[in-house]
């Protein structure tokens, strides 16, 4: 095996010799994703706590209706306009215009209603589908339901009724989670971002070891040496793996620092990425790899061109680590029946991690084993293809 990895390199060098190839293996797909996560996540922290702890500025309508409604979110950092739009559908047309993120409406009766006790109308005017009102919206929300708690209280006590018989039960939250289980909110996407940087890292490899090699004239003179076609794949394949290994390894060290700089304390979240942590998740991860060099490297090797190889592999790189997307969108707690599946354990076993979670040898074992033995399948497939006569038609 050895002969056939010398010879191999010999006739076909290794996209890494080539600057583009090496940055796009070991930068661009390890480094990329990482410092893009920090930077998106830290945005949107430092975005989240300056909206929820800055006041805020509501156009109204019919401000004078409700002076002491006015007040009320004057002390919740909501501050009002009453000048700016003289009438309802002025202030509509500037929040679906985007110029505006949410609007107060006070009906004309407001007044007489609390005095009648009935209930008193409020429109909050707003667009669903403009994302970043969401924070005003909900402290708008939240102020206007404290201060009608407050007059349903007083009202009752004006009447001699004791108002906590208004209040059959309270209910308190008792939060369990800790600030690195917390942070598995935000960190839960990393799998993937792994993942696929370990993928890219051996994407070149793959395909310049069959169809470079093919594309280039150098396969065939390759199949004439005294070596079995067997040794040639494992060769290929343990190229890629490595490249992939390396690959995670980088990225993994590039998610451990980048999320030093992201504000999780400000959100009551934490991260325990240690040098320790981040050997665990790379030995998570890692078999992966020999999955991942194993299905490139036989996708590649049904295709005659360079291009056509990029296309296909492409596409072949997607569809693993999609298990991933659907535990984020539908989570599940690991169980030994979801270890056999390839990424879709990788990501239950290192979310186990980010929280501190100790994690079960059975489960480490069984998805390591499977995930190789996935791997070693289509490794043996590529075999099958390089002993077919088909392969140089």
């Amino acid at each position: 095996m050895k002969y056939a990895l010398r010879v191999s390199a010999t006739l076909s060098p290794p996209p890494a010799r080539h600057r583009g190839a090496l940055a796009s293996a070991l930068l661009f797909g390890p480094l990329f994703g990482p410092v893009l996560f920090a930077v998106v996540v830290g945005f949107s922290v430092n975005l989240g706590v300056d909206e929820s702890s800055e006041p805020v500025e509501i156009p109204v309508v019919g401000a004078d209706r409700a002076p002491n409604l006015i007040a009320h979110l004057g002390q919740r950092l909501i501050d009002v306009d009453a000048q700016r739009f003289e009438n309802a559908d002025a202030l509509r047309d500037a929040v679906r215009a985007g110029d505006e993120k949410v609007g107060l409406l006070i009906d004309e009766g407001f007044g007489e209603a609390l005095g009648d006790g009935t209930p008193a109308r409020l429109w909050l005017v707003v667009d669903q589908a403009n994302a970043s009102a969401q924070v005003p919206r909900q402290r708008l929300r939240a102020a206007l339901g404290e201060y009608g708690t407050t007059i349903g209280m007083q009202r009752l006590q004006l009447r001699g009724i004791d108002p906590n018989l208004a209040r059959p039960f309270a209910v308190l939250t008792d939060d369990v989670s800790t600030p690195s289980g917390r942070s598995v909110l935000l960190l839960g996407m990393m799998t993937y971002f792994l993942l696929f940087a370990m993928l890219l890292g051996g994407f070149q490899v793959a395909i310049d070891t069959t169809a470079g090699e093919r594309e280039r004239g150098s396969l065939e003179p390759l199949l004439t040496l005294p070596v079995r076609r067997r040794d040639l794949v494992l060769g290929k394949v343990a190229t890629a793996i490595v490249f992939m290994a390396v690959s995670l390894a980088l990225a993994v060290t590039a998610f451990g620092i980048a999320v030093q700089f992201m504000p999780l304390a400000k959100i009551g979240m934490a991260t325990n990425l240690s040098p320790w942590v981040c050997l665990l998740i790379f030995t998570t991860v890692v078999p992966f790899a020999v999955l991942g060099a194993g299905l490139m490297t036989f996708v590649a090797s049904f295709t005659k061109s360079f291009r056509e190889a990029q296309t296909y592999t492409s596409i072949a790189m997607t569809v693993p680590p999609l298990p991933v997307l659907f535990s984020i969108f539908n989570p599940v707690q690991p169980s030994l029946p979801l270890m056999p599946v390839p990424s879709l354990s990788q990501h239950l076993l290192v979310t186990s991690v980010i929280k501190g979670h100790a994690i079960e040898p059975t489960h480490l074992l069984v998805s390591a084993v499977c995930t190789i033995a996935i791997g070693a399948l289509c490794t043996w497939g590529a075999v099958r293809r390089f002993r077919s006569e088909k392969l140089l038609v």
